[in-house]
């Protein structure tokens, strides 16, 4: 009787452990320019992946990327949507525990510094003195500092207006501001419904690689679940480059924009998910080595010197 009884018992045992494991949550933070991961939360795809595992998802929304790496770093969301390349910087700068995850191809005409169509501002080297939308730790940040440099000025020689998206829109079409640099989906909005020159992009001067993060502490507990999101963010990549007009469609609603405005973005980004490897890190350290020496970061920094998730 003993031994059936202890035979019966140790059968049940993975089920009594799989009873007692509680579902875990993955809480995703992101933003308006986050692509990918808005089509897998209106398809519910990620619920539908992760399900075996036993983990749930909620989703999180943040008007930027700094803002979204300050939640991450004090336990708010496990996982950041893409953001970009210099958010990072700035977070590593303030001592944030954040692992790189993945990263995007560079997509460097994804953002630009714009104009009125009737603007006297004719080239970068115009924009001195002048007064300028600009979201602080954004790509655009950089792509500014990046192209003031090459036209031979310095950041101090523009008056920054620290702004934004939404605000820095508004501020830029009341004429508030002389310039303003962003990115898309909001490049392609106000291309597409204002009348706005481009005056640089960041071809040649800013490649704008976004990257997806997770805590460091999440990144080591849970690897299986970020195996799962890795995949599921490759494939959706090249489903939206491969079916422009159908992932338009469905950005549309999601973004609040007109499915022409959606395609003109995606169709700007590389959305070529990859595993983020130390030797591509070169672009990571131009960019806190130009805020270090514009006094815009606290510290010199080594770029590099970063947690890597690997794909297992």
């Amino acid at each position: 009787m003993h031994r059936r009884t202890l035979l019966s018992l140790l059968a049940l045992l993975p089920f009594a452990a799989h009873a007692q494991k509680a579902p875990s949550t993955l809480r995703i933070g992101y933003q308006k320019s986050s692509t990918l991961l808005t089509v897998l939360k209106v398809r519910g795809q990620l619920e539908q992946d992760l399900a075996p595992l036993g983990v749930k998802v909620t989703w999180h929304e943040f008007s930027s990327g700094l803002p979204l790496l300050e939640a991450l770093n004090v336990g708010g969301v496990d996982l950041s949507a893409d953001v970009a390349d210099t958010v990072p910087v700035f977070a590593q700068a303030a001592g944030a525990q954040l692992t790189y995850f993945a990263q995007e191809a560079p997509s460097p005409s994804a953002q630009a510094i714009v104009v009125r169509a009737d603007s006297s501002i004719n080239s970068v080297a115009d924009l001195k003195g002048k007064k300028i939308a600009v979201t602080k730790a954004a790509g655009s940040h950089y792509l500014l500092i990046a192209a003031l440099d090459k036209a031979g000025l310095r950041f101090k020689d523009i008056e920054p207006a620290y702004l934004t998206p939404a605000d820095g829109r508004a501020a830029f079409e009341r004429g508030s501001v002389a310039a303003w640099v962003t990115w898309d989906p909001y490049l392609a909005g106000v291309q597409n419904q204002s009348q706005v020159r481009v005056l640089a992009d960041g071809r040649n001067v800013a490649d704008y690689q976004r990257y997806y993060l997770a805590s460091t502490a999440y990144a080591a507990a849970h690897p299986e679940v970020l195996s799962v999101v890795f995949e599921a963010l490759r494939k959706t990549g090249r489903w939206v480059k491969q079916s422009p007009k159908e992932a338009a469609e469905l950005l549309a609603p999601a973004w609040g924009l007109d499915a022409k405005t959606v395609e003109l973005a995606n169709s700007r980004r590389s959305y070529d998910v990859r595993v983020v490897v130390k030797d591509a890190l070169g672009e990571q350290q131009r960019i806190a080595d130009a805020f270090y020496g514009e006094g815009l970061l606290p510290r010199k920094l080594d770029a590099t010197a970063v947690p890597l998730w690997r794909l297992r």
